[in-house]
């Protein structure tokens, strides 16, 4: 594909991945088995949202959409810096799924201090008998790679994007000099009511003068008439 065109799917991997990512932040990452069977009921798991496992995910999917809405827009020397960010933005969502999946007990931690009021890290992990990942950390492994896909998408391509909204710019400019004309029209009148408004004042009639100026300028004869002829 030509690179010029790459713009609107780099843009949709983009929306894709941070989507992916916020969405699999509010569903179940892992089901969890207590070894207190007296806190909480004998064989009754508790479902761990991702909002409790990797709390970090949903405000690194926003920035996500906040990048791709400028991205949309930015000019090329920005692109190449809003591509850096996503690459980094990207491996930070990779990292925070990560952290979760390698350390389950430690992100259910919050869910068994909820569940049980046992609070720190050793205690809590004493009383977790079971926690079992479901899809959802790997649908956000998922979207972190696409972010960062698209924000290497971005540095390769970015550059050589169209850009927005040239074909507006021309009829902003005009739009904005007929403001000014108009403007400047409505100072003209405002200044001339001023001057009226002197006259008055003075006690002399704007009225009278206007119509002075007027018939002094069509008591000029016209070329060839009111002068007599040198042959007469």
């Amino acid at each position: 594909m030509n690179r010029a065109r790459m713009k609107l799917p780099v843009i949709l991997v983009s929306v894709v991945g941070s989507a992916l990512v916020l969405l699999s932040w509010s569903q179940t990452w892992f089901d969890l088995e207590l070894t207190d069977a007296a806190a909480h009921g004998a064989g009754e798991t508790i479902a761990v949202p991702g909002s409790i496992a990797s709390p970090a995910l949903a405000a690194l999917a926003l920035a996500g959409f906040a990048l791709v809405a400028a991205l949309a827009i930015a000019g090329p020397g920005i692109r190449l810096m809003l591509g850096i960010l996503e690459v980094v933005l990207g491996g930070c969502i990779l990292l925070a799924a990560s952290m979760s999946l390698g350390n389950p007990v430690g992100a259910v931690s919050p869910a068994v201090t909820e569940a049980t009021g046992v609070s720190g890290s050793v205690p809590t992990a004493e009383l977790v008998a079971a926690a079992d990942a479901t899809a959802w950390p790997g649908a956000a492994l998922v979207g972190g790679a696409l972010v960062v896909l698209a924000g290497v998408a971005v540095l390769v391509t970015g550059m050589r994007w169209p850009a927005s909204a040239r074909r507006y710019r021309g009829a902003r400019l005009a739009d904005a000099d007929d403001a000014a004309d108009a403007a400047g029209a409505d100072r003209a009148a405002s200044d001339r009511a001023i001057d009226d408004w002197d006259d008055l004042s003075r006690g002399d009639d704007p009225t009278e003068q206007a119509d002075e100026t007027a018939g002094a300028g069509g008591d000029d004869p016209a070329p060839g008439e009111g002068t007599s002829s040198p042959n007469r």
